[in-house]
C-alpha cells in the first residue's frame, strides 16, 4: 500500500527519484516500471501490475457511451510507461510535466494502490483545503 508524501526535486531533465518506501513497494511486487497518467491536475503512478487491472477495467465498459469514450480517451492519452533507472528514478515526460505543473520541488503522494505526483506548492495549498473539509461525518461514511 502507498502511503505517506515524500518530497523530492526534479532534475533538469525531467527525472524524479522514487522513494525508498515506494521502491520497496515496487520491489516486493516485482514492478520495475510504473505507468504514469494524468488526473485532476496532477500525475497518477501506478505500479505496472495495477495498471493492468485499470486497463481491463476500462474494457469492460461500453465503447457507445460517450462519457465513457471521453474518460478513457482523457486518461489513456495522457500514459506514459516509466521503467526505474539503477537509481530509482523515473523520467516524467514534457507532457505530464507541463499537465501538472512539476516546477523544481515536487511532492510523491501516497494513494493504497497507486501514488501521486504533485508539485510541492500546489500539493500543499491543496492539503490545506483538504484539511478543512475532512470532518466526522466524512469519516463515519468512510470507515464506520
Amino acid at each position: 500500500m502507498f502511503s505517506g508524501s515524500y518530497f523530492h526535486l526534479l532534475d533538469n531533465k525531467g527525472r524524479v527519484s522514487i522513494s525508498p518506501r515506494y521502491r520497496e513497494i515496487l520491489q516486493e511486487r516485482q514492478d520495475r516500471i510504473l505507468v504514469l497518467t494524468n488526473f485532476d491536475g496532477y500525475i497518477l503512478a501506478f505500479p505496472h501490475s495495477e495498471w493492468i487491472k485499470i486497463e481491463a477495467k476500462l474494457a469492460e465498459q461500453a465503447i457507445f457511451n460517450k462519457e465513457v469514450r471521453a474518460f478513457q480517451r482523457f486518461l489513456i492519452s495522457g500514459v506514459q510507461e516509466c521503467p526505474l533507472d539503477r537509481q530509482g528514478r523515473i523520467l516524467i515526460g514534457p507532457y505530464l510535466r507541463d499537465y501538472a505543473k512539476l516546477t523544481r520541488e515536487v511532492a510523491l503522494v501516497g494513494a493504497v494502490r497507486c501514488f501521486e505526483i504533485w508539485d510541492r506548492a500546489r500539493y500543499e495549498a491543496h492539503f490545506k483545503q483538504l484539511e478543512s473539509s475532512v470532518n466526522e461525518e466524512v469519516v463515519q461514511k468512510l470507515l464506520i
